[in-house]
C-alpha cells in the first residue's frame, strides 16, 4: 500500500523526490504539493537516483510513482525556474538532458514501473507517466501537453513514449491543441491503461501492486525486455540480452518453485533467483 500520508521524514519535504520501500513495493513520490507537484531541476536530477536505488533493492518487486498530497500527480515542470534554467537554446538543451535522463531511468528500469495518477497529469508529469510500464488513473484525472502554450520543445524520446501509447495522429492532436482530456478519454485513446473509481483508488492500486509483486521477478524482467525490444526500433535492440533474460528464467529456482506450487495447488513463493 502507499506509504502513510502522516509519515514525515527529511526525504519527504516539499520540493523533493522521496524514495521509500513498503514491503515489496518501491515508492517514488514527486513531493511538491504546494505547487501541484511541479518538478524543479533538482527534482528531475534526483529521479534517476531514486529509480536506481529502488531497482537495486532485492526486496523491491515493483516500483510505483505518485504525487505528494491528495490532489495532483504532477502538473509539469516548475515554470518559475525557466527564466534561468531554460532561458535559451543552450540552457534548454542542458535542461532537456536532465529531463530526458529522468524519463529514461523509468523507461529502462529492469523492474516493473507503475504511474499512480490522480488529479492533474500535465506536461512533464505526463512524460513521467508515459515512461512507466503501466498507468493507472483515478476517475476524473486530467491530462494535457501544454507545450504549445509555453513555446518549449520536448525531448524526442519523451515524444516517442507518447506516440507509442496513442499513435502519431493523436499525439499531434495533444500537442497541437494543448487541450485537457479526462481519464475516460485518456483510457479510450490508450494514454492510460486503467481508470479506477475515486472511492476505491488506493485499494485498487494496492491490489494491483500486490498482484505484480507476487509473480516471478525474472519472468517479469524477461517479459519487459522482450516487449520493449519488439515494440521499439529493432536496430537498437540487444536481442542476445533479451534471449538471455528469457533463458535465465529456466535456470532459476523460481521455475522449480512455480512448477512445484502448480502441482501441489499452492501459492508460489518466488525469490527472484
Amino acid at each position: 500500500m502507499p506509504p502513510s500520508r502522516t509519515s514525515s521524514t527529511p526525504e519527504q519535504k516539499p520540493g523533493r523526490i522521496a524514495a521509500a520501500v513498503e514491503g515489496q513495493v518501491g515508492w517514488i513520490t514527486i513531493n511538491n504539493p504546494s505547487r501541484r507537484n511541479a518538478v524543479t531541476l533538482a527534482m528531475w536530477e534526483a529521479i534517476p537516483k531514486a529509480v536506481s536505488r529502488l531497482a537495486g533493492e532485492d526486496a523491491v518487486r515493483v516500483i510505483a510513482i505518485k504525487g505528494g498530497g491528495e490532489e495532483t500527480f504532477v502538473a509539469g515542470a516548475d515554470i518559475s525556474e525557466f527564466e534561468t534554467v531554460r532561458r535559451d537554446a543552450a540552457s534548454a538543451r542542458a535542461y532537456e538532458e536532465v529531463n530526458a535522463a529522468a524519463f529514461a531511468a523509468l523507461r529502462d528500469c529492469p523492474k516493473p514501473t507503475v504511474a499512480m495518477i490522480r488529479g492533474f497529469c500535465l506536461g512533464g508529469g505526463l512524460g513521467l507517466a508515459a515512461a512507466c510500464d503501466i498507468r493507472l488513473a483515478e476517475a476524473g484525472s486530467l491530462f494535457a501537453i501544454p507545450a504549445g502554450k509555453l513555446g518549449v520543445g520536448y525531448p524526442p524520446q519523451a515524444v516517442r513514449d507518447i506516440v507509442k501509447l496513442v499513435g502519431p495522429a493523436r499525439a499531434k492532436l495533444l500537442f497541437y491543441t494543448a487541450a485537457r482530456i479526462d481519464s475516460e478519454e485518456a483510457l479510450r485513446i490508450g494514454l492510460i491503461d486503467r481508470e479506477v473509481a475515486a472511492g476505491t483508488f488506493d485499494l485498487e492500486i494496492a491490489r494491483f501492486l500486490e498482484t505484480v509483486a507476487g509473480h516471478a521477478p525474472l519472468t517479469l524482467k524477461a517479459a519487459k525486455a522482450a516487449i520493449d525490444a519488439v515494440s521499439g526500433d529493432p536496430l537498437d535492440a540487444d536481442w542476445d540480452s533479451v534471449q538471455a533474460a528469457a533463458d535465465a528464467c529456466f535456470d532459476s529456482t523460481d521455475f522449480a518453485e512455480g512448477r512445484s506450487a502448480f502441482m501441489h495447488k499452492r501459492t508460489p513463493r518466488f525469490s527472484g533467483r
